[in-house]
């Protein structure tokens, strides 16, 4: 999701006059650089997810982990990633903001798009995942999917679901998506219709703003926006068996100052690789998980 204050994990609250003054002077200048759709996203995302769960806050009942840097590769700076997943060799990742979002084909090594497909300007890209030989594509607030055929990016068509679309993942035979709250909603690979939901709890307590997700070796892995935190979740009982901190790599990749959330996960399933990546980061790493402490 996109945010004005997200990537400190934290938001600054102002009271009354001075909230509205200073929401006032960030639209006019929003509006001289042709931003405006932009903030209006941000300002919607914020307050829906500060009004859910609070920004920034994880509570974790369950075990967390931590992670390793194995290695770091150029990202595009102005990316800003909603989705990413991998397969044979071949990284994809859609990318998000009003005007500017795109599904792309990036070389890992490198970072260079070696494809890439523009979005109409009133979509906002988010999450994406592969299903044999396509992409499928969420928007957010279009209700509205795309599927593309995975070698040209020609669009074969176009689905409909119900309220926000933020990220999306196959486990097994079905697709699961997620809106910003604490449900999983699970879709009919063949239809794209919804069949079920399953809430995401942590200790008894929802888990809100689940984000970007990636299957990987049965569990479903969430970014929590606007956090460092992964949530693993039982995609059987809706239950965070773990959680993975990933504080530290936004330092770690820092070059441009324009950084926000970590958001961005895929799979090499074959190699058994992980990797990470946020919005605008200039680099995306591939990381292993470190267990949690025993005792």
């Amino acid at each position: 999701m996109n945010s004005c204050d997200a990537g400190s994990g934290f938001s600054i609250r102002l009271p009354g006059f001075f909230a509205s003054w200073f929401a006032l002077m960030s639209m006019a200048v929003l509006l001289a650089n042709g931003d405006a759709p932009i903030l209006a996203a941000q300002t919607s995302r914020n307050q829906a997810a500060e009004q859910a769960a609070g920004v920034g806050v994880v509570r974790p009942a369950s075990p967390v982990g931590g992670y390793q840097v194995v290695h770091i590769y150029p990202h595009d700076p102005e990316a800003f990633t909603q989705g990413l997943t991998y397969d044979a060799g071949r990284l994809y990742e859609s990318t998000g903001r009003y005007g500017r979002s795109s599904i792309r084909l990036v070389e890992l090594k490198t970072g260079k798009v070696i494809k890439s497909r523009s979005l109409p300007v009133f979509y906002f890209g988010e999450g994406l995942t592969l299903w044999g030989d396509r992409l499928i594509q969420l928007t957010w607030k279009s209700h509205t999917g795309f599927v593309y055929r995975r070698d040209t990016f020609e669009t074969l068509g176009t689905f409909q679901y119900h309220g926000e679309g933020w990220g999306i993942t196959r486990v097994e035979s079905l697709l699961v998506m997620s809106d910003g709250s604490a449900a999983l909603r699970f879709l009919d690979a063949a239809s794209l219709q919804e069949i079920k939901s399953l809430e995401v709890t942590d200790g008894g307590r929802p888990v809100m703003a689940l984000n970007e997700l990636e299957y990987i070796n049965g569990e479903i892995f969430a970014n929590v926006w606007p956090t460092d935190w992964i949530a693993r979740i039982s995609p059987e009982t809706g239950r965070v068996v773990g959680w993975v901190d990933l504080a530290g790599l936004r330092i770690a990749g820092r070059a441009t100052g324009k950084e926000d959330a970590l958001n961005g996960i895929a799979y090499d399933a074959e190699n058994d690789r992980i990797f990470v990546t946020g919005k605008l980061w200039p680099k995306l790493f591939e990381i292993r998980l470190v267990p949690p402490p025993s005792g």
